[in-house]
């Protein structure tokens, strides 16, 4: 997308854009070999911009998605087996994102993809404390205490993990639906939950993380967060996963 020059510079971080209108008056700035004069337009992403006699390097610009992750796609860029992976549902993406966390392979739900170390980093430390939510279907026997038995904690690498809020949604002859939130997403925790319990899982799809919805994201598409989105996806962190 075309863009004022001086908004170019000053958006790579170089200078000010007072500065840059004064570098191009200056005839300092050439775009694709031509010297620039003010006024004029230029893309970032296409045009060679050189600025006193060195090439503008742009800022990275931060790609934030939310993938609906169907089941039987795996949570890697590639894999070795040749399973479908989430890189191949994000290819309209311009920007090479990474997954934030996992989902395994038959899990699905709202994953997200991004570019930004900091807020990957931030997301999966353990002191974020995001609260993620699963709407999970279960199959089994005495299905409201098991379901109520998912609410406490279990062993996993040989640490407790920290007990789990259960909402029983409705049962309907040996199915049960719940809503579990966990705040730590350990290797396989709801999964491992439901072993215990003696329930065989029919699906498990994340439907919430921190202040984000999966809403009517359909299987396989993605979106692209917002700014309101992503301030309050950092505000969650900074409270350590509180509202």
């Amino acid at each position: 997308m075309q863009e004022r020059l001086q908004k170019i510079i000053s958006a790579s971080g170089l200078m000010s854009r007072r500065a840059a209108e004064q570098l191009i008056a200056a005839g300092k700035v050439r775009v694709n070999g031509i010297t620039a004069e003010l006024g004029m337009k230029a893309d970032p992403e296409e045009d060679n911009i050189i600025v006193n006699g060195q090439p503008l390097l742009s800022r990275e610009r931060h790609v934030t998605v939310m993938l609906n992750k169907p089941a039987g796609v795996v949570t890697t860029l590639h894999d070795e087996q040749g399973r479908l992976s989430v890189a191949s549902l994000v290819q309209g993406v311009h920007a090479r994102v990474y997954p934030v966390g996992r989902l395994d392979q038959y899990s699905e739900g709202l994953l997200l993809l991004t570019n930004d170390g900091a807020l990957a980093n931030a997301l999966m430390h353990p002191a974020s404390e995001i609260a993620k939510t699963y709407l999970l279907r279960v199959q089994g026997e005495k299905l409201e205490s098991a379901v109520q038995s998912l609410s406490r904690p279990i062993e996993i690498d040989g640490r407790a993990t920290s007990p789990a809020q259960v909402k029983l949604v409705g049962i309907s002859g040996q199915e049960a639906e719940c809503l579990v939130t966990i705040h730590e997403g350990r290797n396989r925790q709801i999964r491992r939950l439901c072993e215990r319990a003696g329930l065989k899982v029919l699906l498990l799809r994340r439907v919430s993380e921190g202040p984000l919805s999966l809403g009517s994201l359909t299987p396989g598409a993605w979106r692209v967060l917002t700014e309101q989105e992503l301030s309050e996806l950092w505000a969650a962190v900074q409270a350590g996963g509180k509202p």
